[in-house]
């Protein structure tokens, strides 16, 4: 969440750069403001009251040394009086604090300068193109019937034993899948990134840290007896290890991988755009995530930048990357850029990654923070990124590497999977 410093520092800009996320921070801005203002007070008077409490607790200690008993016992009736006025301004103290936390937590992350302006999708702007278009056949197959054709994922059996949006990978399907989280983990690890395995169900606080609560409830799956989440992404779980945390700035900076499967109910989500593995309730995904120095983020948001875009060269599909406009970009996100591939018998891009700096918002939600060399605590800057998300990398695999004699595997995913053609 914003921090009340970085408010106080300059509401108008504030509320100029929520607008262009299409946020109207007027108000909640001004509210913010006033609850602070009423907090400093509140705390001001509690600070008050607590030094007196003490300074009368000495007068105390010092008339029953001098034997003055009934002066003693006046001054023990106004610490009763005053304690009790004390606890009522504590009270409302906390009231204040809690009102003002979830005040800030309603407020999205600012967008850097670099966020262009925009409402959808279609004000995205395209920064760079790599990779070659494939010419398909005109008898060309979308995935979902490759996959029919040649027995590697079954979305029937899915629906059968879960529901839609649950396939089940089949023999060298099931093999491709494992081929690309181990290049993927195997990439991450040469680049410097340390693996992590992550549970796959977090708690409410992990929610919280990142950005999934309170703005995401509808989109998760909720284990509501025991109040735990299935994640969304690795992001939730390893980005929460440094959550209460004040990391040495000379540990910085960190920077993890993980593969997890992840779950989104994708609520809303219908159509022609949701078929085979274009929108699925369960799939896998390889995360980075790295905590950085503020000064060091954003090169290090172009070092994660090329990375994708490096896994893409390699697996030899066209790609493109997308500077997210305001109002495309998650609530939490300071600047977002998306991957996408391009589907050659569907005719359509895929988005397959977004790689995100988030600046100290979540590190703020976190309290993630490092010590500098002048000893004070500061903000991390937290960063993440899918390197890579499976199912649509899969679909285009299959669509775009398509032949009359079968699928042909990209071959750096030779040596993981053993065979070089699904036939």
């Amino acid at each position: 969440m914003l921090t009340i410093q970085q408010i106080k520092a300059d509401p108008e800009g504030i509320v100029a750069r929520l607008a262009v996320k299409g946020f109207k921070g007027e108000k909640p801005i001004a509210r913010v403001l006033a609850l602070d203002e009423l907090r400093r007070g509140l705390q001001l008077k509690n600070d008050t009251a607590a030094a007196e409490l003490n300074k009368m607790a000495a007068s105390i200690g010092k008339a029953m040394k001098d034997g003055r008993h009934e002066d003693a016992a006046k001054a023990k009736e106004s610490v009763a009086i005053l304690k009790e006025e004390q606890r009522a301004i504590a009270e409302e103290l906390q009231r204040t604090e809690e009102a003002m936390t979830q005040e800030l937590l309603n407020i999205p992350n600012i967008p850097c300068d670099a966020v262009p302006a925009g409402t959808s999708a279609a004000d995205n702007v395209v920064e760079k193109t790599g990779g070659a278009i494939p010419e398909l056949n005109a008898d060309a197959l979308p995935h979902w019937e490759l996959a029919k054709k040649y027995s590697i994922i079954d979305f029937d059996l899915g629906v059968k034993i879960t529901g839609a949006g649950f396939p089940v990978y089949v023999g060298k399907g099931a093999k491709l899948q494992r081929a690309l989280i181990q290049f993927f983990l195997d990439e991450a690890s040469n680049a410097g990134y340390i693996e992590i395995e992550p549970p796959y169900v977090v708690n409410e606080a992990s929610a919280y840290g990142t950005g999934q609560l309170p703005d995401k409830e509808a989109q998760m799956y909720v284990c509501e007896l025991d109040k735990l989440y299935l994640i969304p992404t690795a992001e939730v779980p390893v980005t929460n290890l440094y959550r209460d945390e004040i990391i040495p700035g000379e540990k910085l900076p960190i920077k993890n991988c993980a593969y997890s499967a992840c779950f989104r109910r994708e609520a809303g989500s219908y159509g022609k755009d949701v078929r085979g593995l274009n929108r699925l309730h369960q799939f896998d995904k390889v995360e980075i995530v790295r905590i950085e120095k503020p000064e060091n983020s954003y090169a290090a948001l172009e070092e994660m930048k090329d990375h994708v875009q490096g896994l893409l060269d390699k697996l030899g599909l066209p790609w493109h990357i997308l500077r997210l406009c305001g109002g495309d970009m998650s609530f939490t996100s300071a600047i977002t850029f998306d991957f996408e591939v391009y589907s050659a018998a569907q005719q359509r891009w895929l988005e397959v990654s977004s790689v995100s700096n988030f600046e100290t918002y979540q590190a703020n939600r976190l309290k993630c923070r490092y010590r500098a060399e002048d000893k004070k605590t500061r903000l991390c800057h937290t960063l993440n990124g899918s390197a890579l998300a499976l199912p649509r990398i899969m679909a285009a695999l299959l669509e775009d590497f398509q032949t009359p004699e079968g699928i042909v595997v990209p071959e750096c995913l030779r040596k993981y999977t053993g065979f070089d053609i699904i036939d």
